[in-house]
């Protein structure tokens, strides 16, 4: 009895030292209950995403640990190119070889320097020795000296968890100040550089927090601890070595101790949407549970009393749903849960925030926020006031000088070597100093995103008709003013608003144009008032840099117009144009006939041929330009280019059940519904793949804004094949957006609607550590392979940026979709 016992204790003793030790898992990573070492899976270090990372006790704490040629690198720094990545079970490691080709550029000051003669091939080893891990470096040859003084091993590490927390390296000891602080030095290039905070071989994180101790051994150069904020906002805290010079196998080498919570497992979160339920609306709640948890606690609905009473309405253990990413799921259905008021849902220590069920839950502070605030704080050409602050003053009124001809832009524009149009390089364009909402934080102007925001707009106004007037907007002064109504329709004026800039470009170019952004890097990085983009003032060449007159200067800030050959996205944008015409009527008559003037021009200019996206768009002109005028061609061409191959594409389909009834065609019609039923059934095994009922699949960005697109066709299928589709995926879609999302941060996507919400979000004043009220973030994003993210961050643009054109419009449509389907009930 006493040798089993002996024998029990060794073994439980091996089984325990397994479990709390590193292994490389069925997805090739690094893992044990509180640590994940992920080896080059992530493909973003632009957006500190990518590289040697590490999640500790559920949080990821660094990235980026990868070779680099710069102290603090920033986004437009050189990145290497990363090739095979190889698992080594045996040695428990993982390996992958990167280099650097001889192009390799950096834009020091936002000047473009190449760095010559840099090339070099090398591997990084990530090795679990029980709980640590060693990082060795392996170069294919030795670098020149010159190199050995540049090229180091970084690690970036979160900030955000860090602010207000201690470090020592060696006998020096510190804290991570929320802002950076000097001194500066020079380095070998006589550029300013942040001084190391303090260098030593032996680095000790946060000693004070458990959760997050780490400790970073050096057996190579030391490590320098630096902040890197000083030229990039949204930089991280660098750790880095140089390599060691003379060495190539080992040229650093690092050993990592990230300190792991006892018995650690992740906290349960329970998933509701922040907003609220309908009475008549499917309520479920999502529990997130540890995989190492297979057996649910009870969870308990919650009703509040006016009286504030805690009433019990439910309480029992959730049905299993089922793994997703990394975690167990179970979810609680309270759906005949029917009585008004405010819950709150309680799993074991974990309370959500509350939340309503009423039948005017949809009526107030839900899509309003997105119309009263964000579309309006986004306009471009106008000065915007709420009270007494200023969003932004009256901007880029010197819009625009005609692009270089062969210009690759750095956020992605391409002027070919053709301006396409009678106005040469440099040459200002008229016309382009009004209407349009700047896009993100970049302040810049994309017709697809301007459209985009139009045709969503026209939609909710023809679909829902939303009596709503909360803005003053006078073009003629260029001002709004927030909370001043004005006797107008807030969406039609922000219809008129995109429209202004799209037609406006239209008629000056003779062609639509691709994009208005700013020419100098320096300029696109600017974190504060668009207004201070530019001096609003037209360029005249013939003035010195500082001369001005009272409307030009000689200062060349203005920012470009580009141009493209792209009749898929003009067909597009045609289709936003033509749906626009219909609501101006009676509101901006010469707009609406300008409107519907560029979008026939545009449709009858192009021939789809076999590009299939073009075909697809073009139908999609055609059913609005046929709703809006009537002409028998459209009707026409419909029935000549609808066929079983273009209804293969769901909003094809969702666009021409509209137009149905109108055409008369029985054969036509049992087409669409045959296309529609195959989606449906595609839609019902999608949903099934994780416990939200929608499809997600990010790649890089959150994809909150793709959800609310798949929403805003599931309406139109389900009311324009209701045999066929129900509002369920609809409701699923804002759910998602609303907080029935994964991962730890369970606030609704939209800044300012519902209990819990972003409120540090990458938008215009992301500088503030501030949010946009009714800005719809990209939301959660996946760190690959399967740990979802919604990092309290305002400089994470693919989790919390706002866009035009696909995010809070989109929203909007669905909560007033919403507040309609109720509405009826």
């Amino acid at each position: 009895m006493k040798r089993f016992f002996i024998t029990g204790l060794l073994a439980l003793s091996c089984v325990l030292a397994v479990s709390q030790s590193l292994r490389i898992n069925e997805h090739e990573y690094f893992e044990m209950p509180g640590l994940n070492v992920m080896v080059f899976f992530d493909i973003y270090p632009e957006g500190h995403q990518g590289a040697v990372g590490i999640i500790q006790n559920g949080t990821r704490v660094a990235t980026n640990g990868d070779l680099r040629l710069e102290p603090t690198p920033g986004q437009w720094q050189p990145i290497p190119k990363v090739g095979t990545r190889t698992v080594v079970p045996g040695n428990n490691e993982i390996n992958v070889v990167c280099w650097y080709p001889d192009t390799a550029i950096n834009r020091k000051g936002f000047n473009p320097v190449i760095y010559p003669d840099l090339s070099f091939v090398y591997k990084v080893r990530v090795i679990a020795e029980g709980s640590k891990f060693r990082i060795m470096v392996d170069l294919d040859e030795q670098l020149p000296p010159e190199w050995e003084k540049q090229v180091g091993f970084n690690l970036e590490l979160f900030p955000g968890l860090l602010f207000g927390k201690s470090w020592y390296l060696d006998g020096k000891h510190g804290l991570f100040n929320l802002q950076p602080n000097g001194p500066m030095e020079k380095d070998i290039n006589g550029d300013w550089q942040a001084a190391p905070m303090a260098t030593g071989r032996q680095l000790t994180i946060a000693p004070e927090e458990p959760a997050q101790l780490m400790k970073v051994e050096s057996f190579g150069q030391p490590l320098q601890l630096l902040d890197g904020r000083f030229y990039h906002n949204n930089g991280w805290y660098v750790v880095r070595s140089l390599v060691t010079p003379g060495k190539t196998k080992g040229a650093v080498e690092w050993l990592v101790d990230a300190n792991v919570l006892p018995g650690f497992t992740s906290a349960p979160v329970v998933h509701v949407s922040q907003v609220g339920y309908h009475p008549a609306q499917e309520k479920i709640a999502t529990v997130e549970l540890d995989k190492q948890v297979t057996e649910a606690s009870e969870m308990t609905l919650i009703h509040y009393t006016p009286g504030g009473e805690p009433v019990i309405v439910k309480s029992e253990k959730p049905k299993p749903w089922g793994q997703f990413l990394r975690f167990n799921y179970y979810q609680l259905d309270f759906t005949d849960v029917k009585t008004e008021g405010v819950y709150r849902v309680k799993y074991e220590e974990f309370l959500t925030e509350p939340f309503r069920i009423g039948k005017s839950i949809y009526e107030r502070d839900v899509w309003q926020p997105t119309l009263e605030y964000f579309l309006p704080v986004q306009m471009c050409h106008m000065r915007v006031n709420e009270g007494y602050r200023v969003w932004h003053d009256l901007c880029h009124m010197d819009d625009a000088l005609m692009a270089p001809v062969d210009t690759n832009h750095f956020d992605g524009y391409i002027q070919g070597p053709s301006t396409l149009n009678d106005f040469k390089p440099g040459d200002q364009v008229p016309g382009l100093n009004t209407g349009g909402w700047h896009d993100a934080g970049d302040y810049d102007l994309r017709v697809e995103s301007q459209a985009g925001t139009v045709w969503v707009l026209t939609m909710a106004y023809e679909q829902f008709r939303p009596d709503w007037d909360m803005t003053l907007v006078d073009q003629q002064k260029r001002l709004v003013e927030i909370h001043l109504p004005d006797g107008k329709n807030d969406m039609l004026q922000q219809i008129e608003h995109g429209l202004l800039s799209i037609v406006g470009g239209y008629k000056s170019l003779g062609r639509l144009y691709r994009g208005i952004i700013c020419n100098h890097l320096r300029q696109y990085v600017i974190l504060g008032d668009g207004a201070a983009m530019t001096d609003g003032l037209k360029y005249n060449p013939a003035l010195g840099y500082n001369e001005r007159t009272g409307t030009e200067s000689g200062r060349p800030d203005d920012r470009w117009v580009f141009t493209e050959q792209n009749p898929a996205r003009e067909v597009e944008v045609a289709r936003a144009l033509a749906a626009a015409a219909r609501v101006m009527r009676g509101f901006n008559d010469t707009l609406a006939l300008q409107s519907l003037n560029a979008a026939e021009a545009i449709y009858a200019a192009t021939e789809p041929g076999n590009n299939r996206r073009l075909l697809s768009n073009k139908i999609r002109a055609a059913v609005e330009l046929w709703l809006t005028t009537k002409d028998q061609r459209y009707a026409d061409d419909l029935r000549e280019m609808v066929s079983e191959e273009t209804l293969r594409d769901s909003d094809v389909a969702a666009h021409v059940g509209r137009v149905l009834p109108d055409l008369k065609d029985p054969g036509l019609t049992a087409l669409a519904e045959t296309a529609v039923k195959t989606y449906r059934q595609e839609v019902d095994k999608l949903q099934q793949e994780n416990p939200f009922g929608v499809p997600y699949r990010p790649h890089i960005w959150g994809d909150g804004w793709n959800i609310q697109t798949f929403g805003v066709r599931q309406y139109f299928l389900q009311k324009y094949y209701p045999d066929i589709f129900d509002a369920r995926y609809m409701l699923n879609a804002l759910n998602f957006v609303l907080g029935n999302h994964p991962g730890e941060n369970t606030s609704s996507f939209v800044s300012g609607v519902g209990s819990r919400s972003v409120t540090v979000a990458y938008g215009i004043n992301r500088a503030d550590w501030s949010f946009i009220p009714g800005g719809s973030v990209s939301g959660t994003g996946i760190i690959r392979p399967d740990f979802p993210e919604l990092k309290i961050w305002p400089f994470f643009w693919q989790q919390t940026e706002y866009v035009m054109g696909g995010g809070a419009t989109n929203f909007m449509f669905l909560a007033l979709a919403a507040e309609n389907l109720f509405g009826r009930q």
